[in-house]
């Protein structure tokens, strides 16, 4: 009977030393995090990974963590950490529970519209799979509202408030509104809560308080409310494109995206990078294939597994016949399918949105391998040097030459390699380290894409300059045809009208020569004769007759008598 009391209490004494080393863990944390230097706030987040190492459940220790983490910009961890805590992850989650494996394809369509998981239905577009996909917001507050009733006496609203910020800048937009809704409303009510019991001395307090120095709380509340309107205005805008694209108005649909995507506030990466594939989706519609590829670049760029924008980069090259790098981009996917079949598992962590389920998977692995094999043989046959630059330039058959040049003007200061980087000014990055690598991915398809609307603008105009050699040949040959045949008949009467007239002029200069010719044979003793007089009427005769016979168009044998005469 004497051990139990010393085993007691040496557990008493264990449990004491911890909690005050816990305790001074935590102090010495808020300290660090007070200066809101990055060197303090790393060393508070050591501090506090020993305290959770010693008691994992402690919930002050749980959220200084939580808030260093949103500090450091550090997003992914914290999305980690409170994973259990975002709606959309355990929307999906209860209807995959609540789909029987037999009927996969009926269960999860009946589920969607049960729950409302579709916004906007794309079934009218035949030619285009679903690329837009949200979750009901109604569905997801109640689900959060039933959670923090079960909760709400044993945990803070701490969580939703940080969880909202981390979900707005990792690109789950509606997630982070809901989640900031929810911690507002949970700061509410404890204000109300609290403000039942206290008196008019509290309050009068409370007031001075306030208008000597404003409380931290307020300066947080005020960037939440900013934050929460911007994520709003981006979810509005995303809605008006996504339906005016399944409405089949690209260009309005065009304009809302580029809104976005060309703003002056920056977007978070992951949500750019799913607007710049949805207008690259709306361009491809539209017929402006250029455009499309260079969306679907910029896609990749941000994100390098998206499996939808690999699959419609390579559609798009297939459609202007440049079969070689189109098969670079399905094998690239092929070897993304197989990487998911190893690791069972979709890339990236478990919160990440896909616009691809893993029970596809194997499906469209197959289809691709044929896909694959058909542009091997298109290119083991020679066809890889009939590449369509009219659509990729976009411009149509026939066109002119000042039509082509402004269509490759456009392009060319739209998408040099110059600019290749400059949409990433309004990009939030997650990670600033990635910085780098996104700018070397986007500078290296940029210049693949240049290069090859430079070799397409070579090409297109090369054709149209034969093309107007052989039409300005066609143009000749046909006249030359045509002019000995079709002579006028006022011409005709002209030409005899001039012969005329030149008959008579010759006579009328001969008669009087072969007069005085006889004369001067008559009379023994020559006569002096004005040379020079003789001369100027001579030659001016001579001008006249010339510039009738070159009236006339024709050429005639000069007279018997007027040869004679001269001579």
């Amino acid at each position: 009977m004497a051990v139990c009391p010393n085993v007691n209490g040496d557990k008493k004494h264990w449990w004491f030393t911890q909690r005050k080393l816990v305790d001074k863990y935590i102090k010495d944390a808020k300290t660090l995090m007070a200066s809101e230097e990055l060197n303090d706030v790393t060393s508070a987040l050591h501090l506090l990974d020993a305290a959770l190492s010693m008691s994992p459940r402690l919930e002050t220790a749980l959220e200084l963590k939580a808030r260093s983490l949103l500090f450091l910009r550090r997003f992914k961890e914290v999305a980690d950490m409170l994973q259990d805590y975002i709606p959309s992850l355990k929307l999906t989650a209860n209807e995959e529970e609540a789909s029987p494996p037999s009927s996969e394809g009926s269960s999860s369509s009946s589920s969607s519209s049960r729950d409302g998981v579709k916004l906007l239905s794309d079934a009218s577009l035949p030619g285009r799979e679903s690329s837009f996909k949200c979750f009901s917001v109604s569905d997801l507050t109640k689900k959060v509202m039933a959670g923090i009733c079960k909760k709400c006496d044993k945990e803070g609203q701490w969580r939703y408030v940080v969880l909202g910020q981390a979900c707005c800048y990792l690109g789950l937009m509606e997630d982070a509104m809901v989640l900031l809704q929810t911690g507002k409303r949970l700061a509410s009510a404890e204000f109300r809560r609290r403000s039942i019991c206290w008196s008019d001395d509290s309050f009068t307090l409370l007031t001075e308080s306030s208008s000597t120095s404003p409380p931290r709380n307020l300066t947080e509340g005020e960037n939440f409310t900013h934050l929460l309107a911007h994520i709003k205005l981006l979810l509005r805008r995303r809605a008006a494109a996504i339906a005016a694209l399944d409405a089949g108005l690209y260009s309005e649909s065009i304009r809302h995206f580029s809104k976005i995507v060309d703003g002056r506030r920056p977007a978070p990466q992951g949500f750019l990078a799913e607007c710049y594939m949805h207008r690259a989706t709306a361009y491809r519609s539209a017929g402006r294939v250029a455009e499309a590829i260079a969306d679907c670049n910029k896609t990749l760029a941000l994100e390098p597994s998206c499996i939808q924008a690999l699959e419609t980069r390579a559609a798009l090259l297939e459609t202007v016949r440049c079969y070689p790098d189109s098969l670079h981009d399905l094998e690239h996917l092929k070897l993304l399918y197989n990487t998911i079949l190893r690791d069972r598992k979709l890339p990236g962590p478990a919160w990440k949105r896909h616009n691809v389920k893993y029970r596809e998977i194997p499906g469209k692995l197959c289809v691709l391998t044929t896909k694959t094999q058909k542009l091997k043989q298109k290119i083991a046959n020679g066809e890889t040097g009939n590449v369509d630059y009219y659509g990729l330039i976009g411009v149509r058959r026939g066109c002119t030459k000042s039509e082509l040049d402004r269509a490759h003007l456009l392009l060319c200061l739209r998408y040099k390699p110059d600019r290749a980087s400059s949409f990433i000014d309004r990009c939030e990055f997650t990670d600033q380290n990635e910085v780098d690598s996104v700018r070397d991915r986007a500078k290296m398809s940029s210049l693949l894409l240049y290069r090859l609307i430079q070799k397409g603008y070579a090409a297109v105009k090369g054709i149209i300059g034969e093309e107007a050699e052989a039409a300005e040949k066609r143009r000749k040959n046909a006249a030359a045809v045509q002019a000995p045949a079709q002579t006028p008949m006022h011409k005709v009467e002209e030409q005899k009208a001039v012969k005329k007239a030149v008959m008579v002029k010759i006579t009328e200069f001969t008669e009087p020569r072969a007069l005085e010719k006889s004369k001067i044979t008559a009379n023994t003793e020559p006569k002096p004769v004005n040379s020079n007089a003789y001369q100027g009427v001579f030659c001016r005769d001579l001008a006249a007759v010339g510039n009738l016979l070159t009236r006339a168009g024709f050429n005639h044998p000069i007279p018997v008598k007027y040869e004679a005469l001269t001579c």
